[in-house]
């Protein structure tokens, strides 16, 4: 249902109120009625009133001075008024009505037909008069949105692709007057190179008749200086309307982050290039150094040299763990660690880190607790390693900084469900303390409780870090309270799956059980003297025949003219390296040669670089630093795996 008209009626005897009241109530029709000039004008400002039937004989004010006082104001200068009067209808009086603003007049005794009729027709009228109004403030809001908007609007016609019209911020974006553009082509504001792809992309959304399309082009401007253009492209009747923003910012925003994050990529790489090579370069020769510390102790050596072959360890594997350090905290934050869970015995593994600390406390008089809740289930989902990590980390640092009382570390069950448990890891201390305004600053990498610390007690710095990072790697949580003089409690909470019991695994044999391999003859490329010294010598206690190579082309030359069981191959080498020659033999040689296994000796501490080990065909990898045992048993492994395959 359309919106009421509103009609005001104006007479000064309520009986002729009445009557027409009678005559025009219908649902389309909303009347207003007084007998009061004045008041009249009050409705009509009031009410947004479309017609007016007026009396023209009126005692307070007759009809002639009342619409023009209507006529003289903005607010109801449209009003269409109707005169009914009783008075001559002589043309003098009509034109008198006509001239203040009537439009028509109704005379009396009034004719229900044409009262109705006429008063329809203004209706009508008043209806199409609204209309045009509303489309008219519809039309100047819309040109002034144009007229004001930041970005370039332009009508352009369909045929000819010339332009039309165009705002004022073409100005101000292209540099080129309004005037200037009128009836130039569209196609020539972009540069030359896109014209052809931009007139093609036009004529296929003018094919298909597409409601809205976004193009992206450069646009020339007057200073000859080509700006980046998204322009939305309408088209409707044969015209196509053009909004055209400037989006040359967010383009050379665009363009910056792409290069910073080619930049950090380089970086990345970079680094990761640097750790892996620093992590050879390290590892290798403490390879060297734990290898022959144990190659040592099985000559005659007296009390005091078995004391410094001792230090030697210690001092090794001191500087191993902070290798590890720096490369954990590395792969943590180029998100290349993984946490690898399997079930285990949670108190055997607590059990195995108190031991080995217990010493320490007793040699620093430091009592050392340990309570394992005995609800908490025998074997747990549990990255052996890591957790072996958390809690060596957290107990070291609580005896370094604990110079009298305890360190206590109490493991509890907080909630149980089906299948999983929630723990809880306690590790207190009766320490120096953590100030306040440094709690967090510890978990940073290398910062340290305070400024002196390190030179106190050593340290790195990251340990906490570590612990912090391995934690919430698997959604666990760590917190820490501390207070100077009393103490620190660290506290870290994760949920873990209850698993069934392992199969029982073979146990380690001790390096003097190590069984010779006889008839076996093993290649060996390897460029680090110490390290080539210490294979022989392990190697030649087994009693396998060793040639030694420095680099992966004399390895090719070496497979060429003799046969061999077994490749132990460093990945860095000069001249060809480890990947290269494993790829080489792989490819080149002939059976039963190209499948001669191959172990990687890698210092590789990447998980990216033992994988490329193994896709560069290398069947199995051996990090460095390594024990003799460790060797034994991949070689051991290798050769079973080839003597199955010959017997298959």
């Amino acid at each position: 249902m359309p919106t009421p008209v509103n009609i005001l009626i104006v007479d000064d005897r309520i009986e002729n109120i009445v009557a027409l009241e009678a005559l025009l109530t219908r649902s389309d029709i909303k009347l207003f009625s007084t007998t009061s000039p004045n008041e009249a004008l009050k409705i009509a400002w009031e009410n947004n009133i479309a017609i007016a039937l007026v009396d023209v004989q009126m005692p307070e004010m007759d009809g002639f001075e009342f619409v023009e006082m209507l006529k003289s104001n903005a607010k109801t200068k449209d009003i269409l008024v109707l005169f009914v009067t009783a008075i001559s209808k002589e043309a003098k009086y009509a034109v008198k009505g006509l001239g203040v603003g009537a439009v028509d007049y109704l005379y009396k005794p009034l004719d229900p037909y044409i009262t109705s009729a006429k008063v329809d027709s203004f209706i009508q009228l008043a209806r199409a008069q609204a209309e045009v109004k509303q489309k008219n403030e519809e039309l100047e809001n819309f040109a002034l949105v144009v007229k004001n908007s930041a970005d370039i609007i332009s009508v352009v016609d369909a045929e000819t692709l010339r332009i039309k019209s165009i705002n004022p911020a073409v100005e101000t974006i292209l540099g080129f007057k309004q005037v200037e553009l009128v009836g130039q082509s569209i196609v020539d504001r972009v540069i030359d190179e896109d014209k052809a792809a931009f007139r093609k992309r036009l004529a296929d959304i003018i094919k298909d008749n597409l409601n809205l399309a976004v193009l992206d082009y450069q646009f020339a401007t007057f200073s000859k200086n080509p700006i980046s253009a998204e322009c939305r492209v309408a088209y409707r009747n044969k015209t196509l309307f053009f909004n055209i923003n400037d989006v040359t910012p967010q383009k050379s925003y665009e363009s910056q982050l792409i290069k910073s994050k080619e930049a950090a990529e380089i970086g990345k790489k970079a680094k990761e290039s640097f750790l892996a090579n620093m992590s050879h370069e390290l590892r290798t020769p403490i390879n060297g150094i734990i290898g022959l510390t144990a190659l040592l102790r099985k000559t005659e050596v007296t009390d005091q040299q078995d004391s410094m072959l001792d230090l030697l360890e210690v001092s090794s594997q001191s500087l191993l763990g902070v290798i590890n350090d720096v490369l954990d905290i590395s792969k943590i934050d180029a998100g290349k660690f993984s946490i690898i869970r399997s079930p285990n015995n949670l108190k055997d593994l607590v059990q195995s880190v108190y031991r080995l600390l217990k010493f320490k406390a007793d040699e620093e008089h430091i009592e050392f607790f340990l309570h394992i809740d005995p609800e908490i289930p025998e074997y747990l989902m549990i990255d052996s390693l890591r957790m072996n990590q958390i809690l060596m980390n957290l107990l070291s640092n609580a005896i370094k900084f604990t110079k009298r009382g305890h360190v206590k570390l109490t493991i509890s069950l907080l909630k149980k469900e089906s299948d999983k448990v929630k723990l809880q890891f306690v590790v207190e201390d009766t320490g120096i303390g953590i100030p306040q305004h440094r709690l967090t600053d510890i978990f940073e990498s290398f910062e340290q409780a305070d400024d002196d610390t390190a030179n106190k007690f050593g340290g790195t710095g990251l340990g906490l870090a570590i612990v912090k990072k391995l934690v919430e790697l698997k959604g666990g949580e760590l917190t820490v309270d501390s207070r100077i003089g009393k103490g620190s409690i660290f506290t870290f909470t994760n949920w873990y799956n209850v698993a069934a019991k392992p199969k029982d695994e073979l146990a380690k044999k001790p390096e003097s059980t190590l069984k010779p391999f006889n008839n076996i003859s093993i290649l060996v490329a390897e460029d680090n003297l110490v390290n080539q010294f210490m294979l022989s010598k392990i190697l030649g206690d087994w009693k396998v025949k060793v040639d030694m190579v420095n680099n992966g082309l004399k390895a090719i030359d070496k497979l060429k003219e003799n046969h061999y069981d077994i490749i132990l191959m460093d990945t860095h080498m000069p001249e060809m390296n480890g990947y290269q020659a494993a790829k080489k033999i792989r490819i080149d040689f002939d059976e039963p040669k190209r499948s001669i296994p191959i172990i990687s000796l890698s210092a590789a501490s990447f998980d990216h670089e033992q994988q490329e080990a193994l896709l560069s065909g290398m069947n199995d990898v051996l990090a460095k630093p390594f024990l003799p045992s460790q060797l034994h048993e991949k070689i051991e492994k290798s050769l079973s795996e080839k003597l199955a395959k010959a017997q298959a």
